[in-house]
């Protein structure tokens, strides 16, 4: 049965485009680096997530796993095709590049200085690096001493903790809803 309320698109009304042609698109100048992140399932979260807002790519670093991988695949849906990445396994050796580059290099982490996320905005138009931890031990101290700031997603909770997967999609939103 269709419900004549809320019709659903059809894929034409989406205007999707090939992975080809969004790797050619303009993106959002941010990247994402994930550090030591174990789950495959955060990983293919993370390349869904950057498809649907348009941002530049990923970094793999450390022991987190790339693609190819099924379980990366089952939860990225083909994103793994459409946004561009790269593996590093040096966290330390590549977050000295980015800085030499001139990149804003920030940590979605909470520390005591960290800025909540409602009152961090981003230049835009220079590239942006978002770095999220393992998700036991967080961002390593290593590579926050390479960082312009830190970002917190307030929480109101007992956990005061996010899956990567869900604070990827948080901060992003809340850095490219405006644009």
């Amino acid at each position: 049965m269709t419900n004549s309320r809320f019709p659903k698109k059809s894929m034409d009304e989406l205007n999707r485009r090939s992975p080809d042609d969004h790797k050619a698109a303009a993106h959002f100048p941010i990247w994402l680096l994930l550090e030591d992140v174990r789950s495959m399932h955060n990983v293919g979260s993370a390349f869904r997530t950057a498809d649907a807002f348009n941002i530049s790519g990923i970094y793999l670093c450390g022991y987190t796993p790339p693609p190819p991988h099924r379980d990366i695949h089952k939860t990225a849906l083909g994103a793994t095709e459409s946004v561009a990445w790269q593996y590093e396994k040096d966290t330390i050796g590549l977050l000295q590049q980015l800085k030499a580059e001139g990149c804003n290099i920030y940590a979605l982490e909470q520390t005591h200085n960290s800025v909540p996320l409602r009152n961090f905005s981003i230049d835009a138009k220079s590239k942006t690096v978002l770095i999220f931890g393992n998700e036991a031990s967080g961002v390593s101290d290593a590579a926050l001493a390479f960082c312009d700031a830190c970002i917190e997603i307030p929480q109101w909770g007992a956990k005061h903790s996010l899956n990567i997967s869900v604070s990827v999609g948080v901060a992003l939103w809340e850095m490219v809803r405006e644009r």
